[in-house]
């Protein structure tokens, strides 16, 4: 499987039209992909929160109707990252006293055919009881979904994909049900600050090694709402070898992931199967 991430910079300047413009065309640009990735809430703005409620759109809104052309287009499964979500129903509030807004930080993946796979509503919200805690519902179910991968004889092989967002990474507990569904590849769109880079890439290492997993992070780049991005979107293997590690910039990654790798590393040291607690 070909993976591509998609490591998007922006301001506080460009209209999130003009954004959602240029990002499409940035997918479209990655013919020969089987999965492209993109940052959590990259359209509306990771740390805009004074704007999310004026940007918020359904699942079906422009941004993912953008990104399933694009994935028609090039025939891949687009993870789209997030999107600030209006919730449909208060269904996914899981808190008393929840202070949202019928707003979710909601994570798509779409197929190469432009539909909807799955949809993933961020379970661990960051801000300390601030910002997404305090305008966006939590999401409450653990969500995987099924990829198209291709084996070494280019035959078609399904991929169970294990999905989280960005403050998620510091939860192992999620990983561990995730990886217990099945999951062989985690995705995790993130806009993690540079001032605790150093934190995302080792959780995201230390989420490959202990749960014997490829581990897929996109970040964002660039500095908005003046918060400056950490960059450095990574592929990790199951050994927790970095296959491909971006900088600080706009740019894009990729790696080329054998699952059987994974496969035969478990039974060669099959460390998930001494688990007693």
């Amino acid at each position: 499987m070909r993976i591509h991430v998609l490591q998007v910079a922006y301001g506080d300047t460009e209209p999130v039209a003009e954004r959602v413009e240029r990002v499409a065309e940035l997918v479209r640009r990655q013919r020969g992909a089987d999965v492209v990735v993109l940052p959590e809430l990259w359209a509306h703005g990771g740390f805009a929160y004074t704007e999310w409620s004026k940007r918020a759109e359904p699942v079906d809104g422009p941004v993912v109707q953008a990104l399933s052309a694009a994935a028609r287009e090039i025939g891949a499964s687009v993870h789209v990252g997030s999107i600030v979500a209006r919730a449909r129903s208060s269904a996914h509030a899981s808190a008393p006293g929840d202070r949202s807004r019928g707003m979710s930080n909601t994570a798509v993946l779409l197929r190469s055919d432009g539909g909807v796979e799955s949809v993933y509503r961020k379970i661990h919200r960051f801000g300390f009881g601030e910002g997404e805690p305090a305008l966006l519902e939590a999401g409450t179910e653990v969500v995987t979904a099924v990829v198209a991968g291709r084996t070494g004889h280019g035959e078609a092989a399904p991929v169970t994909v294990g999905l989280a967002t960005c403050y998620d990474l510091r939860f192992p507990e999620l990983f561990r049900h995730l990886v217990d569904a099945g999951s062989e590849l985690f995705v995790v769109p993130a806009a993690w600050p540079a001032s605790r880079v150093e934190h995302w890439k080792l959780l995201g290492r230390a989420r490959a090694v202990e749960n014997q997993c490829f581990v897929v992070q996109c970040n964002t780049a660039g500095t908005h709402s003046g918060v400056t991005m950490g960059g450095h979107s990574q592929i990790v293997s199951p050994t927790g070898a970095v296959l491909a590690e971006a900088g600080d910039d706009e740019e894009c990654i990729w790696a080329d992931i054998d699952l059987a790798e994974m496969t035969s590393y478990r039974a060669a040291f099959p460390v998930l199967d001494d688990r007693r607690l």
